[in-house]
């Protein structure tokens, strides 16, 4: 079976009933988890970004205090874990400021972790290339939140 366009399912569901779109809805809900997160932001949290960025740094937090710290190796599986479930979010909400404060956020604690990560190359160079991501996303953000989140940058490019 083909999937349909986008545009095609725009038309299709513009002639469905209230109930039939509800329908829809749970049963694509039940397929997959992440369609069930998607929903659970859509309905819930975007009306409250801020709530939902603290939600996901306290979450943060905790994945950060559970990485095995006796070897490199458990450290990138963990930091690479941590770091996909957070673009994850971040695609959820779409909100390029979010973006931009959650991987600053990601950097920070990367930052302050222990062991270094300056003693391993594949966490320094994971660690360099979001620096690079969050340059390119912060210039299209508003001049006062540019400054702002560039003084933040700043710091983490003189570690």
């Amino acid at each position: 079976m083909k999937a349909a366009t986008i545009a095609q399912l725009k038309k299709e569901l513009q002639y469905q009933n209230c109930e039939e779109l509800l329908a829809i809805t749970l049963r694509l809900a039940r397929f997959k988890k992440e369609n069930k997160e998607l929903l659970t932001y859509l309905l819930f949290e975007s009306g409250n970004e801020s709530n939902y960025i603290e939600s996901i740094k306290a979450e943060v937090d905790q994945q950060f205090e559970e990485i095995n710290r006796h070897s490199f190796f458990y450290i990138k599986k963990s930091v690479r874990k941590i770091l996909r479930t957070l673009k994850k979010y971040i695609r959820y909400s779409g909100n390029k400021e979010t973006e931009i404060e959650l991987l600053l956020f990601f950097c920070q604690k990367l930052n302050a972790f222990r062991p270094t990560i300056k003693q391993n190359t594949a966490l320094y160079n994971l660690y360099q290339r979001q620096l690079v991501f969050i340059e390119k996303k912060l210039t299209l953000l508003h001049e006062d939140l540019q400054y702002d989140l560039g003084m933040a940058l700043n710091e983490l490019k003189d570690f």
